[in-house]
């Protein structure tokens, strides 16, 4: 600058779609975790058996989760808050989700949103915190990822059939999630709840694997908790379940 006068001003992506795209592009994929193949050929067997999806939503609220920081006044924005956040915390949120697979014996693993509670290290290790209290960057990073959830399941649930599933609550029914649910255990409240159906399959397809069910139906969940349509009771820290009720 001092030689020619020249400046470069950059900025961080403006929009979900091209933070999503650069993350993509960026991010370790877990093929780096798995049992090497033949020589030449592209390995096939994952490690423990378990092959791990990223569902769209899961992805945009990854992204989300970083823009929220840069739109908080509660994290320094000089320090800034970059594309490495969104990477760093996709790779850890696809690890948790293996983690979780593993510990359960499933062959099959998506994100979920019980699974954002390990984001905190790995966000809170890239962003700073504007505050001086014990345990205040917890209660920042809680707040980002509810925006990030609130906005996620606002952009990607379709509105109809929610009033039927929250209909559903009022008549009694409670709902446990939590790393300790396998997949298989939110199928079944799927086939039983014909709303829930409609609206996970409007998210994942009518033929998507258990573990992307699993991962919709907990969107459904925390937006509808979120949206204050349903209370929730637990949940907040790795490990421990949550369960919705009625408000």
């Amino acid at each position: 600058k001092d030689r020619f006068g020249a400046q470069i001003r950059t900025h961080y992506p403006p929009d979900v779609a091209t933070e999503v795209a650069i993350v993509a592009q960026e991010a370790t994929p877990l093929d780096a975790l798995y049992e090497p193949g033949a020589p030449g050929e592209r390995p096939t067997r994952p490690v423990g058996g378990v092959s791990v999806s990223l569902p769209p939503f899961m992805a945009d609220l990854v992204a989300r989760l970083s823009q929220a920081a840069r739109a908080s006044n509660r994290v320094n924005q000089r320090s800034g808050v970059s594309v490495r956040l969104s990477v760093a915390n996709q790779e850890t949120l696809l690890a948790a989700s293996l983690r979780r697979a593993l510990r359960l014996g499933e062959s099959d693993a998506a994100p979920r949103v019980s699974d954002l509670g390990a984001l905190a290290a790995s966000t809170l290790g890239k962003v700073e915190v504007e505050g001086f209290e014990e345990g205040e960057d917890q209660e920042v990073f809680r707040e980002l990822v509810d925006q990030a959830v609130r906005q996620t399941f606002r952009e990607s649930v379709a509105p109809q059939g929610l009033p039927e599933v929250v209909a559903a609550f009022g008549e009694g029914l409670v709902v446990e999630v939590g790393p300790a649910a396998g997949s298989r255990e939110y199928l079944e409240l799927v086939a039983g709840l014909a709303p829930l159906k409609k609206v996970v399959a409007g998210l994942v397809g009518p033929e998507a694997p258990a573990s992307s069910v699993a991962s919709a139906v907990e969107l459904v969940l925390e937006g509808l908790h979120l949206s204050r349509r349903l209370n929730k009771d637990g949940g907040g820290d790795p490990g421990v379940p949550a369960s919705y009720r009625s408000r």
